[in-house]
């Protein structure tokens, strides 16, 4: 008697699990990667912010007044209306100043576009390093 041998290959239930175990690793892994994107775009726009901050301390060494900075125009102290501050890049939050005086200023980063639905929402800074956010902790978002 002669064993007859079959033709290799898989049979369709062992490709309907390896599909099933794709399809399981592919829901729970693809939201994450979406919720890191979000937080790295969050960090990008804190280092930012932080460096605006600082032009603007530097602009007060000189000048004695933040008044004169503007924010993506060229002034007196120049910082970036977007993050990331490369202007040939997709902006993910914008930049404002707002609070302008002698002795003050807030900077805002909203965010946009894909980065909108941020849990974090807007995150400011002052000129006395005080930090906000429009929703979660300030130690969750900054």
């Amino acid at each position: 008697m002669k064993k007859v041998q079959g033709a290799g290959g898989f049979t369709l239930i062992e490709l309907l699990v390896v599909v099933a175990i794709i399809g399981l690793l592919s829901a729970v892994a693809y939201p994450r990667y979406q919720s890191q994107i979000m937080d790295t775009r969050r960090v990008d726009a804190t280092a930012v912010m932080l460096e605006a901050r600082q032009r603007m301390e530097r602009e007060y060494a000189k000048q004695y007044t933040y008044a004169n900075a503007t924010a993506g125009a060229p002034g007196t102290a120049t910082i970036s209306n977007q993050a990331p501050a490369d202007t040939g890049t997709t902006a993910h939050y914008t930049l404002a100043l707002s609070n302008l005086s002698q002795t003050t200023f807030t900077i805002t980063a909203t965010p946009v576009g894909a980065q909108s639905s941020e849990p974090c929402g807007a995150l400011t800074i002052n000129q006395a390093g005080v930090k906000t956010t429009a929703a979660k902790t300030v130690d969750e978002c900054w």
